[in-house]
């Protein structure tokens, strides 16, 4: 089974719960397997690190921590609301991710493959 998760790198999203609940931020890495995001400046820990040569400073160290993808909501682009996300088929055969409050569309997920001669795409044609 895929783990799938509605948001990408890059995406706007606002928190839904925790200590951070309302927070909007940008998505810096999405890790499918473990269905955590890491959101710019949210879930903030604070990591002692210590010198690792003579020339480096050791010291505290804000950095992100991961938190669950479902504790996120997209932010539209177009419409500045959080919804929920979408897929639909264009008139092109190509997939994009929609916003379920306004209906436009976030972004495009899938190209169609492009048909050659012979009805063949031109992975198949390549592999003969």
């Amino acid at each position: 089974m895929k783990n799938r998760v509605h948001v990408k790198k890059g995406d706007n999203v606002i928190i839904l719960s925790g200590k951070d609940r309302g927070k909007k931020g940008k998505v810096l890495s999405v890790q499918p397997s473990k269905h955590m995001v890491l959101v710019e400046g949210v879930n903030m820990s604070t990591k002692h690190v210590k010198p690792r040569s003579q020339y480096q400073q050791g010291g505290l160290v804000h950095q992100e921590a991961a938190i669950n993808a479902d504790k996120v909501m997209l932010v539209c682009g177009k419409c500045g609301k959080p919804t929920k996300v979408g897929n639909k088929f264009l008139e092109n055969g190509s997939k994009a991710r929609v916003c379920k409050k306004c209906e436009e569309i976030i972004d495009i997920i899938k190209q169609p493959k492009k048909k050659t001669e012979g009805g063949l795409t031109e992975n198949a044609k390549n592999d003969r």
